[in-house]
């Protein structure tokens, strides 16, 4: 078995009378890929902040790579990299050159440098681009630039918040493979998204934050049974949809859902049935819908 790498205990956090974090528990298993899922205004960037010893909490425990992150601050930073919502690079500066200056900051040689460079470059497909201004990057060439950067040194513990908001499809799943390859190269990364795909298709583990809490957790086949065994869609004749009705795949809850259906739609609306979506499990554990455990 694994072992854990975060593991966080009754976390608390609050800015002036807002209460962000109130008593959030989670832990993430070595080597795996952990997303957190929650509205916006959740506490997804604040605990980030917090186990990346940027922001002290007011109660509760973190440790990340066998480091509490309040009496061991540095040797947590040593442990973790860190990728913020918006690419913080140079733009004045070239892709290499960008990626030379924060290798001489973290203390490696010149020879050392120009060696990480060239792997950073061909990693994150950015050797064409290396020579260019990164002001004239798209959006998705500066935020691998970006990634690149803070994997200058290779640490065991890498946060990603919301690291594809802003990016075309094609360059979300670009960075949905690197992402892939560091998980693969025994890197843990902890993930926070607002694209329901993202986490189905990258994370180990899905956790869902509503309330300053963790509200589920679990695999992504795991939550989606949660919401129950099929989901009737009512459309109208336009394919739009008007409503979903979530079931347990039985025969008396279908039929049931049916009625209700039929009740509220009794024009030609047009039903289908299909298998729950990420979609259905974050409307339905973030506006209580259903009972969780907590």
């Amino acid at each position: 078995m694994k072992e854990k790498i975060i593991e966080v205990k009754g976390l608390h956090k609050a800015f002036g009378k807002t209460e962000v974090l109130s008593g959030l528990d989670l832990s993430v298993t070595s080597g795996s890929i952990f997303a957190l899922l929650g509205p916006n205004g959740a506490g997804k960037t604040t605990l980030i902040h917090i186990l990346s010893t940027l922001v002290a909490p007011d109660r509760g425990t973190a440790a990340v790579a066998g480091y509490n992150i309040a009496s061991q601050r540095n040797e947590v930073k040593r442990s973790i990299s860190l990728t913020g919502q918006f690419a913080a690079v140079d733009e004045v500066l070239t892709g290499a050159e960008n990626l030379r200056l924060m290798c001489r900051l973290a203390g490696l040689s010149r020879s050392q440098t120009e060696t990480r460079t060239a792997e950073l470059l061909r990693q994150f497909d950015l050797e064409a681009a290396a020579g260019k201004h990164a002001g004239t990057y798209s959006g998705g060439m500066r935020r691998r630039l970006d990634l690149a950067v803070s994997l200058v040194i290779s640490r065991p513990v890498l946060f990603l918040d919301e690291p594809t908001t802003g990016l075309d499809t094609i360059s979300r799943r670009a960075l949905w493979e690197i992402i892939l390859q560091l998980k693969n190269q025994g890197m843990t990364i902890f993930l926070t998204t607002q694209y329901l795909e993202e986490a189905d298709e990258l994370a180990d583990t899905i956790a869902v934050i509503n309330g300053g809490r963790i509200v589920a957790s679990g695999t992504a086949e795991e939550l989606k049974a949660q919401v129950g065994g099929e989901v009737i869609e009512l459309r109208d004749h336009q394919d739009r949809l008007l409503e979903t009705f979530p079931t347990t795949g039985g025969i008396s809850d279908v039929r049931e859902a049916m009625e209700q259906a039929a009740a509220r739609y009794p024009g030609d609306a047009r039903i289908s049935i299909r298998k729950p979506s990420m979609d259905d499990v974050f409307i339905a554990l973030t506006t209580n819908q259903m009972e969780v455990s907590r």
